[in-house]
């Protein structure tokens, strides 16, 4: 199999690069900047890089569309939210090619955090007590209601813009700085005591294939996740099911989940929290094999990750430790020590030699702007929920009613 990946700047991206590749397929990757980490894997075929989806779609769907065909591509896998600009643009691009993602009104049912509070509602699964504000005086009404909050927009990633007062980010962003409209709502619910329990799962023709259940045991800046350990499954892969049946029992694609589990490690209690329709770092804690089996749909039954399977991303693991105080760097030694890299036994080094590159892009995009870096690193990707240049008249009517479905 032929196959781009695209947005090739995550380490996930990365690691999709290299399983795909050590199982015999032929993978491309794709970026709006040439430095992206993925660009130079050594498990490449070759790289491209594109105008950027949000700021210049047209141009974007054109490059892949050349590319894909240049190339002879059967299969795109979108690894941020460029996947909303394919899934809605999917009929300009070559007839030849499949899209491995879900059609775009169920993604964006997915990925506005207020739709997809009712949509796990419908499905049974979890979910804490939510208010939707559209205006800076609703949100202030909502925040007093709760003694501990924890509020954020509907269209938001990556653990960036959580306004709360309770935890390590309270007081972080002050209320003032937070805007909601009707266009660009705000979600606000009671702040859940626990860890964050995270989810990956490639999803065939509305079957979970493969799927991990991971938490996050090193964060960078209290926010993105930056070394994983895999926990039990039980309980996350049937709300995925649950979630896949509810939405659309034809879905195929990657999707991801976020929990907050308030109970013990002998018996969690999970209540969701967001989705992102697409992968994140679970997928590290995958086997090469079973990715590849699952994408391709070749599995009678879903792996799961192993409980215990442990990554870190080494050099941010190193770079946090000069943020965190003294008594954290027993923890980081132990980390450096002890728990395996994510490039460990690639042999691909020479890609990671690159993530400066990401940063400075990042620092271009933010220059100017008052953003921090973590929040601008994917600010040429996102999709924050507005039309898409050249979609359909469905995909249109689909995001329309996804907007006056919210919860």
């Amino acid at each position: 199999m032929r196959v781009l990946v695209t947005s090739s700047r995550n380490t996930f991206a990365l690691d999709l690069i290299r399983k795909l590749g050590s199982v015999g397929h032929t993978v491309f990757a794709s970026d709006t900047y040439d430095g992206a980490v993925g660009n130079h894997s050594r498990f490449l075929a070759g790289h491209l890089a594109t105008p950027s989806p949000r700021f210049e779609t047209d141009a974007f769907i054109a490059a892949v569309s050349d590319y894909v065909e240049k190339h002879s591509i059967d299969l795109i896998i979108p690894t941020f939210e460029e996947v909303f600009y394919l899934a809605a643009r999917v009929a300009d691009l070559p007839s030849s090619v499949r899209l491995f993602a879900g059609d775009f009104a169920d993604l964006a049912r997915l990925h506005d955090k207020a739709s997809f509070q009712r949509l796990a509602q419908d499905a049974g699964v979890p979910i804490p007590e939510t208010v939707v504000v559209t205006s800076p005086d609703e949100l202030r009404a909502a925040i007093d209601s709760f003694p501990r909050f924890f509020a954020r927009a509907a269209f938001s990633r990556g653990g960036v813009g959580l306004l709360t007062n309770t935890g390590p980010l309270a007081g972080k962003i002050p209320v003032e700085e937070c805007v909601p409209t009707p266009e660009q709502p705000w979600l606000v619910q009671p702040f859940v005591d626990g860890p964050m329990v995270c989810t990956y799962s490639a999803v065939v023709d509305g079957k979970v294939l493969a799927h991990t259940t991971y938490k996050a045991a090193e964060q960078w800046a209290h926010s993105t996740a930056i070394a994983f350990i895999a926990v039990d499954s039980t309980d996350t892969l049937r709300y995925t099911q649950q979630l896949v049946d509810a939405l659309d029992p034809g879905f195929s694609g990657q999707i991801s989940f976020d929990f907050v589990d308030h109970g013990s490690e002998a018996a969690p209690d999970y209540k969701i929290i967001e989705c992102n329709p697409r992968p994140t770092n679970g997928v590290i804690l995958l086997e090469a094999g079973d990715v590849s089996k699952a994408i391709e749909g070749k599995l009678d039954e879903p792996v799961v990750a192993i409980a215990g399977t442990e990554r870190q991303i080494t050099l941010a693991v190193l770079a946090d430790a000069f943020t965190e105080p003294l008594s954290h760097l027993s923890k980081t030694l132990h980390d450096l020590l002890h728990v395996r890299d994510v490039g460990a036994g690639w042999w691909d080094g020479a890609a990671m030699l690159w993530s400066p590159a990401t940063i400075v892009h990042g620092a271009k995009i933010s220059h100017g702007d008052r953003k921090e870096i973590l929040a601008a690193l994917g600010d040429d990707i996102v999709w924050n929920g507005e039309p898409i240049e050249g979609m359909s008249d469905a995909d249109a009517s689909a995001l329309e009613a996804v907007h006056a479905g919210r919860a």
